[in-house]
Order: C-alpha cells, then structure tokens, then sequence
C-alpha cells in the first residue's frame, strides 16, 4: 500500500463504483488460456513484487492451472469489474477485493459461492484462519471469499521518546489517550508532539467502536450523528487544541522519521518506510480508552480473494483456483515480508514470521479479538464522508454537530440510491 495522504484516501474509497467504460485495456483484460487462470489485484505498489513472487513459486510447482497475475491500479480496477461481469467477457477467474466491498458484490448477484468447491479442500476452514478475516466472507450460510490477510490500523512509537516523557507507557503494550496527553504535557515543552494526527478514518472509526458507536444499526440505514461520534471528534479536537499534535499541514510520518512525534498511529505495513529511518521504535495496538485488553479495537480491513460469476469458467479451471488458495494457506510468508499479516494461523509457527513486528496484532487469540473489520455494507460512502471532513472538524475548521448531522444526510441520500438495495 501507499504512504501518502492521497493514497489513503483512495484506500477508503470502498464504496462499490460502478462506472460506465468505453472498454477495457489489453493490459487489463482476461485472456484466460485454457490452462491459466488470471487473477486480478490490486497491488500496484511494493506488495506487488511480493504477490509476483508467491505466484511465481505457486507456478514453479508445474500445477494444472498457472496463475497469471495482473496487478491494477485499485480504481481503476473496482471500475472496471461491473462492467466486464456486466458484459460476460474477460471476467476474471480470480480476484482480490477488500473485505467491506463483499456485502455489495453479493447483493449486486456478481459473485460465485465456494461452498461446494469446499468440500474437497478440508483444510481451508474456519479453524485455520484468523476469525475477522474468515468470517466476514460468510453471508446467509454461504462463503463468497477466502481471505488473504487482515491488515490492521495500529501504534508506531519512538522508543527512546516514550523512556523519555513516560517510560510506562508500554507496559501493558496499550498506549491510552491517556497517557498520550500525559507525554504531550511534557513533550510539547521540546517542540515535540505526542501523537500525529493521520489518515482519519481509521484513527475516528477506531475510537468511535471503543465508545460504543456502531455504523448502522438495521445493516442499511448509516447511524453517524450521534453522541459517540460528537466525543469521539472532541477527543481528537482537544488534543489538537492543547497542542499535543502534528499541525495542520505537517506531514506527521516525516516528522516521526525524523524523531518529532513520540506516537504514530499508521497501517502495518507501513513498517518498511520506518525500517529505513534511524529512530528506535516499536508497534503495538492503536490509542485506547481503556487499557483492558478486552475493550481495544484496531481497525482492520482484509485483502480477500473472490470469483465473479462467469459461465464460462469450468469445474476443472474452478479447482484450479481452489488448488491456488489451499497452496496459498500454507506458504504465505512472502506476503508477510511486504509488511502485512498473512490471514493463515499456521504462519504462527513460523519463527522468522514471529519476530515480524506486525506478528504482534495475531499473537494471542485475545489479541485477534482486537481486530476488528468495519462491515458495514455501505462502509464506501462513509469512508468518503469522513476523507472529505474529518480533518476541518478535527483542526477546528468545522463544528462536529453541523459536520456529523451533513455527513448523515449525505451517505443516507447514496445509500438510497444505491442499486443493491433494490
């Protein structure tokens, strides 16, 4: 994944486009020769090198079907698959879609059940996965994906920052906002700031659960203006206004690279950028309220690997692809090197993924509960909400009431014309 602000927008962009193209490119479209399946993604960045290099092994086991991967650029491809599934021409035999774009793929009739293909793969079950990740993949008893990773939203910190202004603060590997004011009383005297205010979504989704706020309440209709949403801006609002924070306008990732944020709240795979710095840090769960273990939330989302419906994809072709997955379960560590937590358990064994500082967020089965997947149906048009006017309430440009109470009208108005609640 990307670093930068405009990246992550695109990231939280996860509301299903459906967009009208003239055609698709050569360089997009399945060729799909009779023993090849093509399997589409969206990595494009550098995870793409490490799915190459897991396809290039998976090839080299001389298998019935090879993988031909084709990486897209994220939008560009979650434009084209209406369209192609639409026309019933180079639909691809595979593909890797986010988790929260499953509810809406499946009730736009798009996508092929795997229940039946299942029963002659035992092992990929739910037992040997991480149960975020698998079970999201699950509507009305049937299974419309298998997850490839759970990708977690968690804490940077600057080792010697935190034995500076608050040596305790890790004891318990929870930072609480707490504690994050507590070194902000003392760091802002250096010119230093606590904690960087990042990609907002995630940072505002996080809080919002820990203060009992829910997306929807009857899976359809959005529930944004409410108290838990007003506190959990004023949270952020008041750690902006004491002067514990990145300014408006900074870039907080270089500022933490560069040892002027004590606490970074990013994604897990933001670590190769990290590694490159000279700061001594660590990783652990994102800001909490509470500092039970039980009560933490770290926004999560999932690569998860689907099959749009296409008549022309055989039996044979389709074991071909359930032959891919089943070798995928058991030999994901070059996944786990582009940064990310492969979605398999039996990675836990696994001694070299085990000193990996993202193999933190799948330690323990109570650290797995932390992880949690926002599965709102229409999860896109929050996100778009909240990337649009999170950061003016945030820097005080915009007051939470009139923000919230607009963003509640604006993702119900899509909601409502949205194709798949027909």
């Amino acid at each position: 994944m990307g670093t930068s602000k405009k990246r992550w927008k695109l990231l939280g962009v996860l509301g299903l486009a459906i967009g009208i193209m003239a055609g698709c490119s050569s360089s997009g479209a399945s060729s799909s020769a009779k023993n090849e399946i093509t399997f589409w993604n969206p990595f494009t960045g550098p995870d793409g090198k490490n799915m190459q290099a897991m396809v290039d092994q998976y090839n080299k086991t001389n298998p019935d079907y090879k993988i031909k991967n084709i990486s897209l650029k994220e939008t560009d491809m979650y434009t084209k698959i209406p369209t192609i599934v639409n026309s019933k021409k180079n639909i691809p035999d595979l593909t890797i879609v986010h988790a929260e774009r499953i509810k809406q793929f499946k009730d736009n009739d798009m996508l092929t059940s795997y229940n039946d293909l299942l029963t002659d793969y035992p092992d990929v079950k739910a037992e040997n996965y991480v149960p975020e990740a698998w079970n999201i993949g699950e509507i009305e008893s049937e299974r419309y994906s298998i997850p490839l990773d759970i990708h977690t939203f968690g804490l940077y910190y600057n080792k010697d920052l935190v034995n500076k202004y608050l040596p305790t603060a890790l004891d318990d590997n929870i930072v609480t906002f707490d504690e994050v004011k507590q070194v902000g009383e003392v760091s802002k005297k250096d010119k230093i700031a606590s904690i960087g205010v990042t990609w907002l979504k995630p940072n505002f989704l996080s809080l919002y659960a820990q203060n009992g706020g829910a997306l929807t309440e009857d899976g359809i209709q959005p529930t944004l203006d409410n108290q838990a949403a007003k506190d959990t801006f004023n949270l952020w609002k008041d750690l902006v206004k004491t002067g514990y924070t990145t300014k408006d306008g900074e870039d907080p990732t270089q500022m933490f690279l560069t040892g002027k944020v004590v606490f970074l709240p990013e994604g897990i795979w933001m670590q190769n950028q990290v590694k490159q710095s000279k700061i001594n840090w660590g990783l652990t769960n994102a800001p909490q309220v509470s500092d039970d273990l039980s009560k933490t939330v770290n926004w999560s989302s999932s690569h998860q690997f689907v099959m749009f419906k296409d008549e022309k994809r055989n039996d044979e072709k389709a074991k071909g692809v359930m032959d891919f997955l089943n070798w995928v379960r058991d030999n994901s560590m070059e996944w786990a090197k582009s940064g990310q937590n492969p979605a398999t358990l039996s990675l836990l064994e696994n001694e070299e993924y085990k000193q990996m500082p993202q193999a933190f967020f799948l330690s323990t089965p109570e650290q797995q509960a932390t992880l949690k997947i926002f599965d709102y149906k229409y999860n896109g048009y929050v996100s778009e909400a909240l990337d649009a006017q999170a950061g003016d309430v945030v820097f005080g440009k915009l007051e939470e009431d009139k923000a919230l109470t607009q963003m509640q009208k604006e993702v119900s108005a899509k909601v409502e014309k949205d194709n798949s609640n027909k």
